[in-house]
């Protein structure tokens, strides 16, 4: 099932971005159907952690919630070593203001909490103790589990890229039920009974 709006998904790129964090997401969504548009800190190219030189499409001054279906922000050594992605949580409160969803992964799910966007949401992140230590006020939301939704906001771990992507893929509507379900346990779990459903389905 394709329910783009055909407005496009932006992923947020940055220096030390983490590149297996997203690439399920953002791969399943262009085969159906999403375009695919990055977002840097400017137009000049960026490095990810494992040495990928990214071109962004657009600068994040020029990136409006009325023109994405989501904003995905990947983690980042950056995220922790000072305030040069703070700019990108600020964009993330402006999205979840206007009711566009965001979903943020690693690293990123603590430079949400230093805006504040947590403080009042069902998150989860790497460990409860990483976002404990940047001050925020919503531990008590916080879940142990491999990715959460709350209403526009998706949060994920580090080693959860395919419950990540799981999350996104629901929350688009691209995939529902047995479909989603058998999507999940074909790419996390190897499960080849999850390929007859998926083949059946028209998903593959």
């Amino acid at each position: 099932m394709n329910t783009t709006t055909g407005k496009p998904v932006h992923l947020a790129v940055y220096d030390t971005l983490a590149d297996w964090e997203t690439g399920h997401a953002t791969a399943q969504l262009a085969r159906t159907g999403h375009e695919i548009r990055t977002v840097g800190p400017a137009t000049a190219p960026v490095r990810s952690i494992g040495g990928l030189r990214i071109q962004p499409d657009l600068a994040l001054a020029d990136l409006r919630p009325e023109d994405s279906a989501l904003l995905i922000l990947p983690g980042a050594d950056l995220w922790d070593t000072g305030d040069d992605l703070a700019p990108f949580a600020r964009t993330a409160r402006a999205f979840l203001d206007a009711g566009v969803p965001v979903a943020a992964i690693c690293g990123a799910t603590a430079g949400l909490a230093r805006e504040g966007l947590l403080d009042d949401r069902d998150h989860t992140s790497a460990v409860s103790f990483y976002l404990a230590a940047t001050g925020y006020a919503g531990g008590a939301r916080y879940i142990e589990t491999d990715a959460v939704t709350d209403g526009p906001l998706i949060t994920a771990g580090p080693t959860e890229p395919v419950a990540f992507a799981r999350e996104i893929l629901r929350l688009l509507g691209v995939y529902e039920g047995e479909v989603l379900d058998a999507w999940y346990r074909l790419f996390h779990d190897s499960d080849p009974a999850a390929y007859g459903v998926l083949e059946k389905a028209g998903a593959l």
